[in-house]
Parts: structure tokens; sequence; C-alpha cells
């Protein structure tokens, strides 16, 4: 028998797709395309770079979000609204083929911004997916296993232990925090001379790290990392990145073995492709209630969006939210119920800061410390989708502490 229901199409599975269809009901035909079959928990991502938890423990099918749904493991590379059809291309096989959708929810989220610096995209690392996590971990050890041969000279060996960030926001100082402690807490028992060679140093264009937290959270975290021997430089655009060089706007050059890049957002390939509205960061103009502009049967989500006239942060809380809401909104509309514009409710923001210490900068609460470090991983684990990826993240915390992160390469 035919579907009757009207045919819901999503682009991608992140916070704002997920929950979106989590929170569905049944008065659509749901399709999921996204070149990645699974949920990723981004805010614990930095803690996998170096093995305080697993990969794994931290994505979630997406077939289990709901059950009913047709996914295919595809990217969508373009979008004809006047035949309502997206185009897709297969991942495991680049076959082409088109879903046609009666609504089409856009929630891509985004790609690591070069802003064009030269070289980046050539020499540096990134955070965003698995992958980058992957590679990175794998790049640490590399490193310290090249600078352990004893043909090197002294330069080329502090060279490779010299780790630098880009980018002070939360991505960047986790980054750096969670490779302090992998330093101190493991590779110092394996590379006892390496690890007092080593060096973290991170890289900030505008005058703070953080620059979205409470002063006095800021400037704790900067005094942390100093007396972690965490170099912080502020003021300090990066204007060319080299093989093993950076260049900073006031002509001084660092030499680095490993080099992350995290400083911001910016769209990927489908979205700058797309004939969509757009601001002049390329995000797509949305209304209050995610409709593309102009567009009654396209939604948009996400990092890859922008509310006309109230752009909200690029953060995993307003995509969940967006998500939703947007789940609740098309619910309504199915059934013909009023709907009511999005209400974004801000519930703070954490960062881990290293050494078993964390920042908490809430609504009516600015915590820092050891005791905010228990907050939060218990605020993270409490937004675990699924219990079994709460209880691997618990079993993982446990396994670090008890047996130290995994130095292996493989």
């Amino acid at each position: 028998m035919p579907d009757s229901r009207p045919r819901l199409v999503i682009l991608g599975t992140g916070f704002g797709a997920f929950n979106l269809i989590k929170h569905l009901r049944d008065d659509y035909n749901v399709t999921v395309v996204s070149p990645r079959n699974h949920f990723l928990f981004t805010p614990l991502l930095p803690s996998t770079t170096v093995g305080t938890i697993e990969f794994r423990s931290i994505i979630e099918p997406i077939r289990h979000a709901r059950r009913d749904i047709r996914f295919y493991h595809a990217s969508a590379h373009d979008v004809d609204t006047e035949r309502r059809i997206t185009s897709c291309m297969g991942v495991a096989q680049p076959d082409e083929f088109e879903v046609e959708y009666d609504i089409l929810v856009v929630a891509v989220g985004a790609v690591s911004n070069t802003f064009d610096v030269p070289g980046v995209a050539e020499y540096a690392l990134f955070l965003k997916e698995l992958h980058d996590a992957r590679e990175l971990r794998q790049r640490i050890i590399q490193c310290f296993e090249r600078a352990n041969l004893p043909s090197l000279s002294i330069e080329e060996r502090q060279r490779l232990v010299h780790f630098v960030v880009c980018g002070g926001g939360p991505t960047g100082v986790e980054f750096a925090a969670e490779l302090h402690d992998f330093m101190v807490e493991d590779l110092r028992k394996s590379y006892p001379q390496l690890v007092t060679q080593a060096k973290i140093t991170l890289v900030e264009a505008t005058k703070e790290i953080l620059n979205t937290f409470d002063d006095k959270l800021r400037r704790y975290a900067t005094d942390l990392f100093r007396r972690q021997r965490i170099n912080v430089l502020t003021e300090a655009p990066v204007v060319k990145v080299g093989k093993e060089i950076i260049h900073l706007g006031d002509g001084s050059e660092i030499p680095y073995g490993l080099l992350l890049w995290s400083t911001g957002n910016g769209p990927t390939p489908f979205v700058e492709r797309i004939k969509l509205p757009k601001d002049e960061r390329s995000r797509i103009i949305v209304d209050k209630y995610f409709r593309v502009k102009g567009l009654e049967s396209i939604y948009a989500l996400g990092d890859c969006s922008v509310v006309e006239g109230a752009p909200l942060p690029a953060t995993s809380q307003v995509a969940q939210q967006e998500g939703k809401y947007l789940a609740r909104s098309l619910t309504k509309r199915a059934r013909k119920k009023s709907v009511e514009p999005f209400h974004y409710k801000h519930l703070g923001m954490l960062a881990y800061i290293g050494s078993n210490k964390a920042l908490a900068d809430l609504q009516n609460f600015k915590g820092r410390g050891w005791t905010t470090w228990l907050f939060w991983r218990s605020a993270y684990l409490s937004r675990i989708v699924s219990i079994k990826n709460k209880v691997l993240v618990v079993f993982d915390w446990v396994k670090a502490k008890v047996f130290g992160r995994d130095i292996s390469q493989f």
C-alpha cells in the first residue's frame, strides 16, 4: 500500500538532524541522507584525540534514533527547488541518484574555516569529525616516535614535539588541555626525556582565549595554562602555514610537529553550491520558524543556517534545541495546528582546561576548578543520547584513570 504521508527528507546526522529525527511523530515518511551513518557527540571529541575516551563511545548509529526511517549513506550535492528533488552521490559506491521531497531539511553542519590562509588546507589538522580525531591521535604518537630516533638533531627533535593549536575557542582549548594531561600522565612514563622538551602553544588572533566566557573565567584559564607550561599567544594572527613552520602577522615564525587549526566554522561545499538565499558568510538565511527565505518547503538548521535578524551561536546546544523545535513544529503543521516561532534558551557554556579542572559559565553560576570538572563530566554524561554510550564513556574514564591511556600506534 502506497505511503500517503508527506515525504520529509533530512540532510545530515548532526545535533540538529538527530534531534529532529528522534522527536518527530509518525506524520511523515522520513528519508535521511548523510555521508555519516551515525550521530557524533562532538563535545567530547577532544577527549578521543588522546584516548581519554574511545572513538566508538561517542557515536550512535543514526538508525537507532528512529527505526522507521529510510537512510541513504550518501552526500547531497544539489537541490532542485522547482522539481523538489535533491541529487545525491553514494559514499561506499559513487552512484548518483535523486530523492524527491515534499519538505526538505538542510542540516549539514559546517567545516573548519581556513580564512584563506595559505597552507592551512595542506598542512594543518582539524577537529570536526571522528576521522579528524583519529588522525590527531596517530600524529601525536608519530611525533614522539619520530623524535625518539637517535639520528635526529636537537632542533628537529624539539620541532617534532612542539604542538601548536590555532584558535582559542572551546575546541582548541580543550584539545590543548587534553594533550597536556596525556603528556604529563602517560607519555612521560614512556618518553621521559622527550616530554621535558615538548611544548604546547595556543595561538589566538584576538586579545583573549575563550572570548565568549566570563572575564574572570577567561583569566583563570589563561593563568592555569601558563602554570601548566602551555604557551598562550594572543593578538597573534597566522598569515601563512608551511610544512613545518607557521608565520605570524608580526613576522615571527613558530616551528611545529603538529598543527591543529580550530578557528571557527565555514560553509560546506554543498551549502556553497546550492542556490538558496545566503548571508555574507554563506549561511542559509531562515526565519524564526527555520523556513528558508522565500521557500515554504525547505528548512535549514544548525551551523549551516542563520536566523535573519537574530543570529545564534554555532554550538551543539543551539542545534539540539533547533532540532527538537522543528520536530514539534512539523508535527503541528501536519496536524493543521498553529506554530509558535523558535525561542532559544541559553543553558550556559562549559570547557575543560586540564589537570582535572573545568569552567562553567551558566546564567546563575560561574564555576571553575575541580568541583566544576565533576559538574562538566556529569553535564555531558547526561546529554549523551543512549544508555550504552553513557556506560561506555564512564568505563573509558575509569579505564584511563586506572590503567592510563593507550600510547600504541596502529
